[in-house]
């Protein structure tokens, strides 16, 4: 059996110039098997992750066979591609990168460009669908829309897109037109497109695009969403003719994403699919998103948050100040070279009665030294700095915090070593 991880870690994880065409080539490949097959496909800045687990939780309680293909991934490559929740099997997946190492070489050595690392998750991904017939698909892009591997797809029944924030601006543009106009890549002709109005100019973009592709347009207000409110567990809101929603993430920003799933229903039920409000309700009450405001400890409380850019840090705060807001709190924070971790810090670091610990992150992924982000940080209000490597770090907050609220925060990319560190720690107290 192929060796997976080193396979994959031999391909760049870089962005190269915008094209479809390595994912035209598989597709050709595979006489465009993916023109058979339903998808949801799902774009947006922030909260694209959450509205896949809503809609994919939802799909499987009524029974249907779903495909959910997401990034990144937490721990293992497995978790990307899943049926019903159950991920790729080790065996699978080195099968399907057997069958298709062939195919990238010859791509590589035919073409200027090599076959990226997403290209060929995609490929995996939706080739592992197919062949297992599933009902559905719900689609995450990776970055953007127009350009990404994911828009490969012509035909899908619902583009879905969270929202328009600030975010790979060096890829997408620097102002939210350019971004909304790159995330609009994924409407289709004769599709539903459903977005959460969010500007005039915002919303302008994707009106436009809808009437240019005949794509019929869903714009949600925050007018459709009253009785709010919520407790430890659930949020609970009405939409429309829904009343009494519970769903089953924290922090406001989950409502305007569960709206969404909701309307996305109800397109599937006029399109013909039998979908049962039980279905629904139970789908949003019982949806499990990891890294989004997940508890990994209850004692020291420890929360882990994988905000990176800086509407999902606002959407951090917010929650904070929803559950915790008279609560000691300290936060270790790791953010990739990548982002744009000034204004991370400058967010978070205005919060002067709270711990700061800056790490480094991990090796693989180029973090940025948790010196620089101290330097940063004493810039603000905060006082209480200290800078250490990761693991140090979550031994520190396991042993000396249990008077705090603890976050750990800035990337998706240190959960799987906060895990490890966290039951290292746990074994060592036995």
């Amino acid at each position: 059996m192929i060796d997976i991880n080193n396979y994959l870690n031999s391909f760049s994880n870089e962005t190269k110039n915008p094209s479809l065409q390595a994912m035209e080539y598989f597709m050709n490949e595979y006489s465009n098997f993916e023109k058979e097959m339903k998808f949801i496909h799902i774009a947006g800045t922030n909260g694209k992750g959450s509205c896949v687990e809503m809609l994919n939780n939802i799909l499987v309680c009524e029974g249907y066979k779903v495909g959910k293909f997401i990034s990144p991934h937490l721990i293992s490559y497995n978790e990307r591609i899943s049926i019903n929740n159950a991920n790729i099997s080790s065996i699978e997946l080195s099968n399907l990168i057997e069958e298709l190492s062939p195919k990238v070489d010859y791509y590589n050595s035919t073409h200027d460009t090599k076959v990226t690392l997403f290209e060929l998750e995609t490929t995996i991904a939706l080739l592992y669908f197919y062949r297992n017939n599933v009902d559905f698909v719900v689609l995450e892009t990776g970055l953007g829309g127009l350009f990404d591997c994911t828009n490969i797809i012509s035909k899908p029944l619902i583009c879905l897109i969270s929202s328009i924030g600030y975010d790979h601006m060096q890829i997408l543009g620097n102002t939210l037109y350019d971004i909304a106009y790159q995330k609009a890549g994924i409407i289709k002709k004769g599709s539903h497109t459903l977005f959460f109005s969010n500007s005039d100019l915002v919303d302008l973009v994707f009106i436009n695009k809808c009437k240019e592709t005949n794509s019929t347009l869903h714009l949600i207000n925050q007018s459709s969403i009253s009785n709010y409110s919520y407790d430890e567990i659930y949020q609970y809101f009405d939409y429309n003719n829904f009343s009494h929603i519970a769903v089953n993430l924290k922090g406001s920003i989950q409502v305007p994403n569960a709206c969404l799933c909701i309307e996305a229903i109800l397109i599937l039920r006029d399109l013909g699919y039998k979908i049962s409000e039980d279905s629904l309700r139970s789908g949003l009450s019982s949806v499990i998103h990891k890294a989004r405001f997940e508890t990994l400890v209850k004692k020291p409380l420890v929360i882990f948050d994988g905000a990176h850019n800086e509407n999902a840090i606002l959407n951090f705060k917010n929650s904070i100040n929803m559950y915790y807001a008279n609560k000691k709190k300290c936060y270790i924070v790791s953010i990739l070279e990548k982002k744009d971790y000034k204004k991370i810090i400058s967010l978070l670091a205005n919060d002067e009665d709270s711990m700061f610990i800056f790490t480094s992150g991990n090796k693989e992924k180029g973090f940025v030294d948790g010196k620089v982000l101290c330097n940063i940080a004493k810039q603000y209000h905060a006082k209480n700095i200290h800078v250490m490597d990761l693991k140090n770090a979550i031994n520190f907050v396991l042993q000396n915090n249990s008077n705090f609220v603890n976050f750990i925060v800035g990337s998706f990319y240190i959960y799987g070593d906060v895990i490890k560190h966290i039951s290292n720690f746990k074994e060592d107290k036995g």
